[in-house]
């Protein structure tokens, strides 16, 4: 990728497994090594060999000011020289508490954790403890961390690396998790005929990213809340990616379903680790010291991070935010549609609000099936293009590309510029359209 870069992996690849600390950055789904970054400013990330590049993966959708924004760098520095961990509690937990339930209707109580991984793994020991039932249901393809029970036909990178689980994992742990297709409302109602009574939760992404992003399709978040109620089960949504994403409230807000538990991560900790689970509160009070469910955590509630959080929430509380986001969003599918027409490259593009998926297949992709149909040898030749245009998008074939605020009508002209440069390559090398 870049001599520095290459020293820098090789070095990293002697004391690290992959020479990483979490497997896609190793870049093994798109071949050769990983750009190592030094910098990050507004919509641009600087590689360690001085590259510049538009930057679509955002730290996976953390981001969603760009890189260093002003205010939230102001807010840690207010914050850092006060003290960096105190391990009691803090009148800004509170204060980002109040923000999330003002922001999630269906959140009247909260609990602050280091990780989402870990806001799941309570998320799920609450339900069951609540309901008295063992039985927790997800979406083939869907990802909630990385926690033994729920890592079950599962996205990210376990999808990259085409793994059906991961070794270390009892089989007996899995036992009471069942995997069925996303979208598909009669899987749903079979599920819920033959185990309903054994049911605790059921957690779903409401838009699946962990897999590229897939969209609910009509009805379905209804129809999944309505057998919630019928099963006696409660519905997790799992908003890691989509809280404070598709809109201030999450995709509770734009698809009018709420939830009886959230977890919630990567916009809300402002670029630091930081996450959250909330429901209602005769759920919620359940949790230790209230109730007898323990889950505890050093780092939970750090005060840098609620810092950048309470921030990064202060500037996208405003109505101007969502619909910006939406046009540059917008922009991009539509630029890229044109483009990939132009050539005639099968290209389902997949977008929600600033979420988005370039999928090399000519189908529709609605669940995992579907978009295990994309052709990835089609998508490493387009990102390693991308990148020699100096646009870094999520290094593999079934992640999410997030835009930022940051980003111009400049970045969108040049990274369809790239683009056009890109798919014509793909078309010829594929033989598609003019190149047949």
């Amino acid at each position: 990728m870049g001599k520095i870069s290459d020293e820098l992996y090789a070095k990293a690849c002697a004391v690290m497994p992959g020479g990483v600390n979490s497997p896609v950055r190793a870049f093994k789904a798109v071949g050769g090594g990983p750009l190592f970054i030094k910098q990050g400013q507004g919509s641009r990330m600087v590689d360690a060999d001085d590259r510049s590049f538009i930057d679509y993966c955002m730290s996976w959708g953390v981001l969603i000011l760009g890189h260093a924004h002003p205010f939230v760098v102001e807010a840690l520095k207010k914050a850092v020289v006060k003290g960096l961990s105190y391990g009691a509690p803090t009148a800004a937990e509170t204060e980002l508490a109040e923000a999330v339930a003002a922001a999630f209707p269906s959140v009247e109580k909260v609990r602050l954790t280091p990780s989402g991984t870990e806001a799941v793994m309570s998320a799920v020991r609450l339900a069951r403890a609540h309901t008295g039932r063992d039985l927790v249901v997800k979406v083939d393809g869907g990802y909630h961390g990385h926690g033994d029970q729920l890592l079950v036909q599962s996205g990210s990178g376990v999808l990259t690396f085409g793994l059906p689980g991961t070794p270390g994992i009892p089989a007996g742990v899995t036992q009471q998790t069942l995997s069925i297709p996303y979208n598909d409302t009669q899987a749903l109602r079979e599920l819920a005929a033959r185990h309903g009574e054994g049911v605790a939760a059921f957690i779903v992404e409401p838009v699946m990213g962990n897999a590229g992003v897939i969209p609910p399709e009509p009805e379905y978040l209804a129809t999944l809340r309505s057998l919630c109620d019928q099963m006696g089960a409660l519905l997790i949504f799992d908003e890691v990616i989509t809280g404070f994403r598709l809109a201030y409230g999450g995709a509770q807000e734009s698809y009018g379903v709420r939830a009886d538990l959230t977890t919630l991560g990567k916009i809300l900790g402002g670029g630091l680790p930081l996450a959250a689970y909330g429901g209602r509160r005769e759920i919620m009070d359940q949790i230790a010291p209230e109730g007898p469910v323990y889950q505890a955590g050093t780092h939970a509630g750090n005060p840098l991070a609620v810092a950048a959080g309470l921030a990064t929430l202060k500037v996208v509380k405003n109505a101007q935010t969502y619909e910006q986001l939406e046009e540059r969003g917008q922009a991009l599918e539509s630029g890229m549609r044109e483009i990939a027409g132009r050539y005639e490259v099968p290209l389902q593009i997949n977008r929600v609000g600033s979420m988005f998926t370039f999928f090399f297949t000519a189908g529709p992709v609605r669940d995992l099936a579907s978009a295990q149909k994309a052709n990835t040898k089609m998508f490493t030749r387009f990102f390693n293009l991308m990148l020699e245009g100096g646009v870094y998008l999520p290094p593999s074939q079934f992640e999410a590309g997030f835009i930022s605020l940051a980003h111009s009508t400049k970045d969108l002209e040049d990274t369809l510029d790239a683009a056009d440069r890109a798919l014509k390559t793909v078309a010829r090398e594929f033989e598609f359209g003019p190149y047949r």
